[in-house]
C-alpha cells in the first residue's frame, strides 16, 4: 500500500482540484489549509527520515497524526480551537482521498473517526465607552502614520470588520453620499455593505482627501502604497494598546487584538438594542447563533434582566424530612 499512493499526487490534486476548481475557496481558506499541511508535512520528516516528497498517504495514519495535533498544543503552544481547526483541514484531505481510492477508505476511515477536542468557551473580550475614546485618542494626529492609525482603528471599531475584510477594502468600496457605507467581500465569498456612523464617514473623507488615491487602492496601506498585512493591524492595535494601557487600570487587564474590536462593534449593537438578527448581518454571521456569545458578555443586558424580578419574601428554612427513610437518605 505503501508504494502504491505517493502523497505529493493526491495532496497537489486536493489543493488544486478539490479546493480551488471544485470548491473556489477563499484565499484565506487556502493558506490556513496550506499552513496546516505545512507544519504536518515536516513532523512526519521528523518522524519518518524521509522527506516530504517521498511519503505515502499511508504514512499519515491515525496515529502519527494523533502525535502531531499533540505537539501542535504542546510545543507549538496552539490552542485547543487551533487544533481542531488543522485537525479540519486534514479531515478534508483525507475525506477527498477516500473518494479517490476505495482501497483507502479504511485507513482514511481511522483518521477521519479521530474527534474534535473540546475547548472553554469563554465569555468575549471587548472595549467600554471610556476604553474606546482613550484607544482612539493613543495615535499621534500630527504625523501621517498617527492619522492612518486613528481612522482605521474607528473603521474598525464602528463597523465591526474582520481584519482580512479591513485589509481588503479598495477606495473604490467607499460610499460617502447618501447612506454612507463600506462594501466588502465577507467569509464565504458573501458580498456585504456595512453603513458608516457620521464620524466614521467625516474620518475616512478627510483620510481619502489626504491620501488621494486612485479607486483601485487600497484603503489603508502603508507609507509606499502597499496594502496592510495581517500582522501589520495587528502591530497597530498592539501599539496603540500598550500606549493606553500605561494610563488605564482596566485596559491594562485586557488582551486587545483585532477581534476585541469587532466583538467591541458588536457589543455598541447589542447595547444600543439592536436584534441579534441584525447583528448578525451586520457582521456577516453564517448563523445567528454565533452572535449568541455577545449576550452571554453583556452584563449590562442580565442586570436590566434580573430588575425586572420581584425579590422572594419567604424567610429560608432547613428541610426536615418526616419519615425515618428520608431521614436516612438525607443523611447519605
Amino acid at each position: 500500500m505503501i508504494a502504491t499512493y505517493p502523497l505529493p499526487v493526491y495532496l497537489q490534486r486536493f489543493f488544486t482540484e478539490r479546493l480551488l476548481t471544485q470548491m473556489q475557496a477563499s484565499p484565506n481558506t487556502i493558506a490556513s489549509y496550506r499552513d496546516t499541511f505545512r507544519l504536518l508535512l515536516k513532523y512526519a520528516e521528523a518522524q519518518t527520515k524521509l522527506p516530504p516528497t517521498e511519503l505515502h498517504v499511508a504514512h499519515l495514519d491515525a496515529d502519527i497524526i494523533g502525535r502531531f495535533l499533540t505537539f501542535c498544543e504542546e510545543e507549538r503552544g496552539n490552542s485547543a480551537r487551533s487544533r481542531n481547526t488543522r485537525l479540519a483541514a486534514i479531515r478534508s484531505f483525507f475525506k477527498y482521498v477516500a473518494g479517490c481510492e476505495p482501497q483507502l477508505l479504511h485507513h482514511c476511515q481511522k483518521v477521519l473517526a479521530m474527534p474534535s477536542k473540546r475547548h472553554e468557551k469563554r465569555v468575549v473580550d471587548f472595549l467600554t465607552r471610556d476604553e474606546m475614546e482613550a484607544l482612539l485618542k493613543a495615535p499621534d494626529q500630527s504625523t501621517w502614520f498617527g492619522r492612518r492609525d486613528r481612522v482605521l482603528l474607528l473603521t474598525m471599531i464602528q463597523t465591526g470588520l474582520r481584519v482580512s475584510e479591513l485589509i481588503g477594502l479598495r477606495v473604490r468600496d467607499v460610499e460617502l453620499g447618501t447612506g454612507p457605507h463600506l462594501r466588502c467581500m465577507g467569509k464565504g465569498r458573501k458580498e456585504r455593505a456595512t453603513p458608516l456612523r457620521a464620524d466614521s464617514r467625516d474620518a475616512v473623507k478627510a483620510w481619502l482627501a489626504q491620501i488621494d488615491a486612485e479607486p483601485n487602492d487600497p484603503l489603508f496601506a502603508t507609507i509606499r502604497g502597499a496594502p496592510l498585512s495581517r500582522d501589520a493591524v495587528e502591530r497597530i492595535v498592539r501599539k496603540h494598546s500598550v500606549t493606553v494601557a500605561l494610563t488605564s487600570s482596566t485596559f491594562r487587564l485586557k488582551r486587545v487584538t483585532p477581534h476585541v474590536l469587532r466583538h467591541t462593534a458588536a457589543m455598541q449593537l447589542l447595547q444600543s438594542g439592536v436584534d441579534r438578527t441584525i447583528i448578525a448581518l451586520w457582521l456577516g454571521h453564517e448563523s445567528i447563533e454565533t452572535t449568541q456569545v455577545y449576550i452571554h458578555a453583556d452584563i449590562e443586558l442580565k442586570e436590566r434582566a434580573m430588575a425586572l424580578t420581584k425579590p422572594i419574601d419567604s424567610t429560608g428554612g432547613r428541610y426536615r424530612p418526616g419519615d425515618e427513610l428520608l431521614a436516612f437518605l438525607e443523611a447519605l
